[in-house]
C-alpha cells in the first residue's frame, strides 16, 4: 500500500467524515460524534466538521460541549454567522441571556436583513427586560417580513406593556383638551408666536401640536418612554408640524438650555398630573424646570392644581377597600395588603337605554350537555340615538328563590360588573324601529352581533316596524 502524499488528508479522515455524516443523517448522534472527533484529530476540514459536531452534541443534550465547539469555530472564523446564531440560541436555552444577546447583536450586525436573527435578538431583548429595544427589533422584523404574525403580536404586546393604558382615554377627553387649548391660545396671544415653548411629557404630541396650530414656531417637547417618543415624532410629522416641533426622547431633568432648547422657555406646558395629583413626580419636575429651563416670567400651564375631597361614609366603598369577616371567617389581617388607592368606576354607568331588556342566552347548568346556539332576534328600539353596543348583566338563580342579579339599575362596581358588547360600528337608530341581532354563545363566549355583519362589508342598520 503506497504512502499518503504530503499535504493530502489521510484516507481514514475522509472515511470517518463520510461515516459520521451517514450516522448524522440517520439520527445516530453518538456514533456521528465519534467519527467527527476522529476527523478533527486528523485536522481535516475542521471548519466544516465543527458545526456538524456542535449540532450532534447539542442533540445529545450536551449544551456546554456544543457551545465549546462553536467557540472553537469562532476562534478560527470570528464572523461565522451560523456559529454566532447557533451559539446564541444555545446560550438563550440555558438562560444565559447576556451572552446570547452579544451573539445575536454581532450576528445582526453581520446580516442586518436576516429576519430570523433579528427575531431572535428581539426575543432575547424582551426576555432581558429591554422592552423598548425589543420593540425596535420586532419593528425591523416586520419591515423584512410584513406578514410575520408573531412579530406583529409581540410588537403590540410589548408596546402595551410600556405605554400606560390611560393615554388614549386622555386624548379622547374633549373637555380636558379644550381647556388646555384655550390656555395655550391665550399664552401665545400674550407672548407671541415666536415665544419659546417647552412641553414636558410629550405623549402623543397633542399639546405641542395645539401650540403649533396656534402659530407657535419654536416648540421643544420631551418624553421619557422611547416607544412613545418614536410614535409622537411620526404623529407630529403626519400633521405637518415637523419643522415647528422638536421631540426629544429624554426626561426634562436631562435637558439643557443652549443644547436641547435654544433659550429658557417663555411658556411651559405640562400635563403630567395624575388622578391623585402627584404620582408622576410633578413637584420635582416643575421645580427643576423653574430652576433651569424656563424664564423667570414664563407662563406656566397649568399654574396651580388642588386636590379637593370630603369625608364620606359608604358601605360600598368600605367593602371595596377594607375587609373584616368573609363567609364567617376573620380575614382582617389581609388589610395589611390593601392598596392605598382604588379607582371608582361610577361614571361608567352613565349610559342611555335604547331598548327594553332582552335575553342573550339561557343556560341550564343542571343539564348534562350544552350545545352552541345562535338565533336571530328583532329588538324594538324605544329611544332614538347612536347604539354603540349591548350592555350585558347576569341574573343568577342559586337555588329555590335565592337570586342574584347585577342589573345596572341597582348594582354597580361589585365583583361582577356589567359588560359592554361593542357593535362593529356605532349604529344610528330611531324609536319605533327594530335592530336585528344574532344572539347566543359558542360554549366559551357570548355572541352579540348585528345580523348580516359577517357577510356584508356595509354596517348594519335599524329598520322600521
Amino acid at each position: 500500500m503506497s504512502k499518503q502524499t504530503v499535504g493530502e488528508p489521510p484516507d481514514s479522515a475522509r472515511v470517518s467524515l463520510e461515516r459520521g455524516m451517514q450516522f448524522h443523517g440517520a439520527g445516530n448522534w453518538e456514533r456521528a460524534e465519534q467519527h467527527y472527533l476522529e476527523v478533527l484529530l486528523d485536522d481535516y476540514r475542521s471548519t466544516d466538521v465543527l458545526p456538524l459536531l456542535a449540532i450532534v452534541v447539542a442533540n445529545r443534550g450536551h449544551i456546554d460541549r456544543a457551545i465549546y465547539y462553536w467557540d472553537t469555530l469562532l476562534s478560527m472564523e470570528p464572523h461565522h454567522l451560523n456559529a454566532l446564531a447557533a451559539k446564541g440560541g444555545l446560550l438563550y436555552r440555558t438562560g444565559r441571556l447576556t451572552e446570547a444577546l452579544s451573539c445575536f447583536e454581532i450576528a445582526a450586525g453581520l446580516a442586518p436583513d436576516d429576519a430570523l436573527i433579528r427575531n431572535n435578538l428581539a426575543v432575547a431583548l424582551a426576555d432581558s427586560g429591554r422592552k423598548d429595544e425589543a420593540i425596535v427589533e420586532f419593528g425591523r422584523v416586520l419591515q423584512l417580513q410584513p406578514d410575520n404574525v408573531n412579530a406583529y403580536h409581540q410588537l403590540r404586546r410589548l408596546s402595551s406593556a410600556v405605554v400606560p393604558f390611560w393615554h388614549i382615554p386622555m386624548m379622547n377627553d374633549t373637555r380636558r383638551n379644550d381647556c388646555f387649548e384655550r390656555a395655550i391660545r391665550r399664552a401665545l396671544a400674550i407672548r407671541g408666536s415666536s415665544a419659546q415653548v417647552l412641553d414636558i411629557g410629550t405623549g402623543s404630541g397633542l399639546l405641542s401640536m395645539m401650540a403649533a396650530r396656534e402659530g407657535a414656531t419654536n416648540i421643544v417637547t420631551c418624553e421619557t418612554v422611547p416607544t412613545i417618543t418614536r410614535v409622537a415624532q411620526e404623529i407630529v410629522a403626519d400633521n405637518g408640524y415637523g419643522e415647528q416641533i422638536k421631540v426629544i426622547g429624554r426626561s426634562s431633568a436631562t435637558l439643557s438650555v443652549g443644547e436641547d432648547i435654544p433659550t429658557r422657555a417663555d411658556i411651559l406646558i405640562s400635563e403630567i398630573l395624575s388622578s391623585d395629583l402627584l404620582a408622576e413626580d410633578v413637584l420635582s419636575t416643575f421645580e427643576d424646570a423653574r430652576r433651569r429651563l424656563i424664564a423667570e416670567d414664563a407662563i406656566v400651564i397649568p399654574k396651580a392644581a388642588r386636590a379637593i375631597g370630603c369625608l364620606v361614609a359608604s358601605e360600598t366603598l368600605t367593602a371595596y377597600g377594607h375587609v373584616e369577616m368573609a363567609s364567617g371567617f376573620d380575614v382582617s389581617r389581609f388589610n395589611s395588603l390593601a392598596p392605598l388607592r382604588l379607582p371608582i368606576h361610577g361614571t361608567m354607568t352613565e349610559w342611555t337605554r335604547l331598548s327594553n331588556d332582552f335575553e342573550i342566552a339561557s343556560l341550564d347548568l343542571t343539564a348534562a350537555a350544552h350545545e352552541p346556539e345562535l338565533r336571530a332576534v328583532s329588538i324594538p328600539v324605544i329611544a332614538s340615538g347612536t347604539a354603540v353596543g349591548v350592555v350585558q348583566w347576569m341574573h343568577v338563580d342559586l337555588m329555590d328563590d335565592i337570586v342574584f342579579t347585577n342589573h345596572p339599575d341597582d348594582y354597580h362596581d361589585g365583583g361582577w360588573l356589567q359588560v359592554l358588547h361593542v357593535l362593529p360600528k356605532p349604529m344610528p337608530v330611531e324609536a319605533g324601529s327594530v335592530v336585528d341581532l344574532l344572539l347566543g354563545h359558542d360554549r366559551s363566549t357570548l355572541i352579540v352581533l348585528p345580523a348580516g355583519s359577517a357577510a356584508s362589508p356595509h354596517p348594519p342598520s335599524a329598520r322600521r316596524l
